[in-house]
């Protein structure tokens, strides 16, 4: 499992010790296409990291699905909630194709931060980056038209565009489906 941690991208600013570490508590996982790895109303015991695959989270509204991110290999998959408070999320996180993720028992991980400082700093700089990434997206949501979100996300996120369907992406970008393809075709 050492050597499997070691060649993830989140996993290589990290100590041999470190890794070894994490390794002891890792177990890597595969699930199919359309499984639904984090609950909403639930909480999760769980931590992941995406080796491959595709996933996105998203919220049930009335008649609808919001969804709000999309991972890609070396992305993490948790529910914020569940990790920061012990309590229940309110994403739902589905796999988009067959994936194989690492996972760790979030107590497991937590006593790892008590135990290990390097580890915990990883930790607290996975959750900033999350932060961060989630204050742009609020941000490029209220300052930025539909038609400069959606080239952000090409260019940020080409390989995506081939393998997510067009009403995720639509409903990512917050507009609908008739509207991202007028979109798309004037980017042709």
């Amino acid at each position: 499992m050492h050597n499997q941690l070691k060649n993830i991208e989140i996993f290589k600013p990290l100590s041999n010790e470190a890794l070894e570490r994490l390794a002891a508590v890792s177990k890597p996982v595969a699930h199919p296409k359309g499984t639904i790895l984090i609950h909403a109303d639930k909480t999760e015991p769980y931590f992941y990291i995406l080796e491959s695959g595709i996933a996105r989270a998203y919220s049930d509204g009335e008649n609808q699905q919001i969804t709000f991110w999309f991972g890609e290999s070396g992305a993490v998959l948790f529910s914020f909630n569940s990790y920061i408070n012990n309590r229940p999320g309110y994403e739902n996180i589905e796999l988009l194709e067959n994936c194989c993720l690492i996972q760790i028992r979030l107590t497991d991980l937590f006593l790892l931060y008590d135990q290990h400082l390097e580890i915990a700093n990883w930790g607290r700089k996975i959750a900033e980056q999350e932060l961060i990434a989630t204050e742009r997206r609020l941000i490029d949501r209220a300052f930025k038209g539909a038609a400069e979100r959606y080239q952000d996300f090409v260019n940020q996120s080409p390989e995506l565009i081939k393998r997510v369907a067009l009403k995720h992406i639509a409903s990512y970008l917050g507009v609908t489906q008739v509207t991202l393809s007028r979109i798309r075709a004037a980017h042709k």
